[in-house]
């Protein structure tokens, strides 16, 4: 059931061409402030999508989000350009469920850390030398030890993203799936990766970290020299997106599958 949408905020990144596309919307309707809206239209490109919806999780005042596209790729939001009054826009929104994943990453001095990513949790070797890990699902180990430039764990809306350049496979939403994709692996050189229920916990511990140090990063949020890292999917802060009806998140993970 369609959520009350009455009330809308405004959110516009810093950069000139959001500001600039701000100017008549901000004329073309009455907008709330973030605290008292319904949704929010979001104008900017997907990075500024994904700051304001971090914001929105750290603050527990999550909103239903229409992102306008006027940055450069745009995957998450909607095309700049309709002649229908923005209120109606967002009311005949559909919306899309995405689910961020929670990162709990311990360092060598012990500290723990937790951050959430909408679109992957990404280990990385932070020196000329390779990264070794091992690789547990659900507390068991299955993969002792994976040497690699580094590994990732991706959302299906963040399957398109640094997953696929990764080589690793497009997830459709609403599959409720993890993509577990390794990054150059070295040995055993032939591993793909794997795909995993959202319900699994995976965990990587670092091997050999004093002579190989690994970072670990939520989408933009890195915490260096690890230890051990453990995802899980973070149900109690799923977030709502809002797309033109015809031009959905799930249309356009399709169209990215039979690009030649």
């Amino acid at each position: 059931m369609k959520k009350d949408r009455g009330k809308i905020a405004l959110l516009v990144s810093d950069s000139l061409k959001a500001q600039a596309g701000a100017e008549a919307l901000r004329q073309a309707h009455d907008w709330a402030p973030f605290a008292e809206a319904d949704a929010c239209v979001v104008l900017g490109g997907d990075g500024y999508l994904l700051h304001v919806l971090h914001r929105m999780i750290d603050s527990n005042a999550v909103k239903p989000c229409y992102g306008i596209n006027l940055g450069t790729v745009g995957f998450m939001l909607n095309r700049n350009a309709s002649s229908r009054p923005i209120a109606e826009r967002v009311h005949r929104a559909r919306e899309v469920e995405v689910s961020p994943l929670a990162m709990d990453a311990v360092g060598r001095d012990g500290v723990h850390h937790r951050f959430y990513a909408i679109n992957e949790v990404s280990l990385l070797r932070e020196t000329r030398q390779t990264a070794k890990l091992e690789v547990a699902v659900n507390g068991k180990v299955r993969m002792p030890e994976l040497a690699c430039d580094g590994v990732l764990v991706a959302t299906p809306a963040g399957s398109t993203a640094y997953n696929l350049s990764a080589n690793g496979p497009i997830l459709p939403l609403g599959c409720r799936m993890l993509a577990l994709t390794p990054i150059s692996p070295f040995r055993p050189r032939r591993w793909r990766g794997a795909i995993l229920p959202e319900s699994a916990k995976v965990s990587f511990r670092v091997l050999e970290p004093e002579k190989r140090q690994v970072a670990a990063v939520a989408d933009q949020k890195e915490v260096r020299d690890v230890a051990e890292v453990h995802i899980t999917a973070a149900r109690d802060h799923r977030l709502t997106l809002l797309f033109d009806p015809g031009k959905t998140l799930e249309e356009r993970i399709f169209a990215e599958q039979f690009q030649a």
